[in-house]
């Protein structure tokens, strides 16, 4: 964490100066705002934290409720999530409170009695060190919690507004505020009573029923599998040994599965309520809490399950729903005009819970729509960057609704309806890197390269996520976890890994870092005047050499900025090899150097030749919105 550049900090760093917007901000909703968020849930909440980083964006979101959630449907937190969170500063914090997934074990019935059940098999979480981050447990309104105080305490203090309910929206051909947005008042003095507000864009975060779909002319399209689960959220004495384990129960009378809750008492239990007709209408929704502990009972024999306590209960039939678009833009208008309304999360893609996809999924989705209309809407990138979101995050969807449905049909299968045994399991261990958030690939788009050079880092896919690595800063002497210093700023970030030679010697590193600097097509000119020279792009570099064997001032200028008012120096952007973990080996990364790009959401948008600065300049030049920057000016500055 980085302070005192604009002068001594005594008070808490997190909390950052209030800026822009954020400077006397009305507590009321105004009439108009450039972003509306209509929904209080991950998506929403995530998209409303990246938007609070842009000072100058006016961004509200409204919730139905009187107040904050209490009680959240979601837990769980796949490793994705978590490197997302520290993206935004709290990954440690809900580490903490968070239950944590090591383990998954599987019972069965036992051959010599098949009334009873046996443990078969454990598989460990994350065997191939997918990730650094856990898999962890934790309730949905902590989460939304975190969100809302790292919003909070942004340059913008942006708050959610509660007590406003969506109503309906049209969008205008023409002008500076085209959505006009009704909303009515659900709580307070003016409970009953309608308020317009105009907007330049609106993100509909506001669930599986969600109205801003609706407005926009979208429908969840799929089917019913016609099984269903009733869940709950208890607290219990069993003798059942493994209650503090995740545990796929495959019995007799139907399956279990369990996930222990954070705090060390509670845990959840998704109970097989089979096959359902569905000539009934959906009448399986109206079994009893009383029923659901039956039958978890019958499944867990010979064991017993005494529930104390029923925090939250529910009955679903499992279901997959996808939208074929993310925003308001018809298949045959694609080209033609720009997004203004966008749907995020539960409001364009819908599947059964038993994965714990729904809220990692859809926290990406607010990640992906917020970072790009923060950009558009501070002039940084063209209108046309908008379309890439509805682009790349159905696909993402799509693989997730396949992914979902074998699971769930596996889940609820009988065990002598597997061909082998060990099935189950297989596809648990199989499948990992799906459900931990780390298949998402973006393919070649305004924002993403081609993998044409994929050879000179082959750990950093292109259009996949940036997986980090341990590096050791040079200044401090401290080691890190390279992707750990990317916080949820809006920058985009380049990796420079350096070729073998050493500073200051004219090497290929060298001659890059003076084109950073000094040419008019570097991204880096693109900042605004007055800005500091990393005020949209933060400029790394990874030298071969342990960090001992680096001299700082041979750095070149560009990697060492000077920011804030006072122009001092920043130490941080330099870094050597780890002795015990070396970075170049770990991810690929050739020997004669490479510059990784990585978007704001922290996806690889590129990996270019150190060499290649041509074709380095016209990629950034693809989605930085031209003439609007006094680039020449700026270039100075930055040497």
């Amino acid at each position: 964490m980085q302070f005192h550049h604009h002068g001594y900090v005594s008070g808490d760093p997190r909390v950052q100066p209030a800026a822009g917007v954020g400077i006397n901000r009305p507590e009321e909703l105004p009439d108009e705002v450039d972003v509306l968020i209509v929904g209080t849930g991950p998506a929403g909440m995530l998209a409303a934290a990246q938007l609070s980083m842009f000072p100058d964006v006016t961004t509200r979101i409204i919730e139905r409720r009187p107040g904050r959630l209490a009680i959240g449907q979601a837990d769980g937190i796949q490793a994705r999530s978590v490197e997302t969170f520290q993206a935004f500063g709290f990954a440690e914090r809900i580490t903490a409170e968070a239950y944590r997934i090591t383990e998954m074990a599987f019972w069965k019935p036992d051959p010599a009695n098949r009334a009873n059940i046996v443990r078969s098999a454990r598989a460990v979480d994350d065997e191939t060190g997918i990730s650094e981050f856990p898999h962890l447990i934790v309730n949905q309104a902590r989460v939304l919690d975190y969100f809302a105080e790292f919003a909070a305490n942004s340059p913008s203090r942006l708050k959610p507004d509660f007590g406003y309910e969506f109503q309906g929206l049209e969008v205008a051909d023409s002008g500076e505020y085209p959505v006009t947005v009704t909303l009515l008042h659900t709580s307070g003095p003016n409970e009953g009573q309608e308020r317009v507000v105009r907007a330049k864009y609106v993100v509909g975060a506001d669930g599986a029923r969600s109205k801003v779909r609706q407005a926009i002319g979208c429908t969840l399209a799929g089917d019913q599998a016609n099984h269903a689960w009733g869940v709950m959220d208890t607290l219990a004495v069993t003798d059942f040994p493994d209650i503090r384990t995740k545990c796929a129960i495959q019995g007799e009378k139907g399956s279990i599965l369990l996930i222990p809750r954070e705090g060390g008492h509670l845990f959840r239990m998704y109970v097989d309520l089979g096959e359902v007709d569905p000539a009934t209408h959906h009448a399986v929704r109206n079994t009893s809490i009383d029923e659901i502990i039956h039958k978890a009972n019958e499944i867990l024999h010979p064991y017993t399950l005494d529930v104390r306590n029923v925090a939250w209960h529910s009955v679903y039939e499992v279901g997959h729903r996808l939208t074929d678009r993310f925003d308001d833009v018809l298949p045959e208008d694609r080209g033609t005009r720009t997004p203004r309304v966008f749907i995020t999360g539960d409001a364009c893609h819908t599947h059964s819970a038993k994965a714990g996809q729904g809220m990692n999924v859809s926290m990406q989705d607010g990640f992906n729509i917020a970072w790009k209309l923060g950009h558009v809407l501070e002039g940084r990138s063209p209108e046309s960057l908008l379309s890439t979101y509805s682009e790349e995050r159905q696909v993402v969807a799509k693989n997730l609704i396949d992914f979902d449905k074998e699971w769930s049909s596996m889940m609820a299968k009988k065990p002598e309806d597997f061909e082998h045994p060990s099935d189950l399991e297989d596809f648990y261990v199989r499948t990992a890197e799906f459900p931990a958030g780390f298949m998402t690939q973006y393919a070649p788009s305004l924002i993403v390269g081609t993998d044409d050079h994929q050879d000179l880092a082959t750990g950093f896919p292109v259009g996949k996520r940036f997986k980090s690595a341990p590096v050791v800063r040079v200044a401090d002497t401290n080691p890190i976890h390279l992707g750990h210093h990317a916080t949820a700023d809006g920058r985009w970030r380049i990796y420079v890994f350096a070729d073998a030679a050493q500073p200051g010697t004219g090497s290929a590193t060298d001659l890059l870092a003076e084109w950073f600097a000094s040419s008019p097509e570097s991204p880096l000119a693109a900042t605004p005047a007055g800005g500091d020279p990393d005020a949209w792009f933060d400029l790394k570099v990874i030298y071969q050499q342990g960090h001992t064997a680096v001299d700082i001032n041979k750095v070149p200028a560009v990697f060492k900025p000077q920011v804030g008012p006072f122009k001092l120096t920043d130490y941080e952007k330099v870094y050597g090899t780890d002795p015990n973990a070396d970075i170049f080996d770990l991810r690929g990364l050739d020997r004669n150097g490479a510059v990784v790009v990585v978007r704001p959401d922290q996806y690889v948008a590129n990996v270019l030749p150190l060499t290649a600065t041509a074709e380095l300049g016209a990629f950034f030049a693809r989605f930085l919105k031209p003439g609007q920057q006094p680039r020449q000016a700026v270039a100075a500055a930055a040497r």
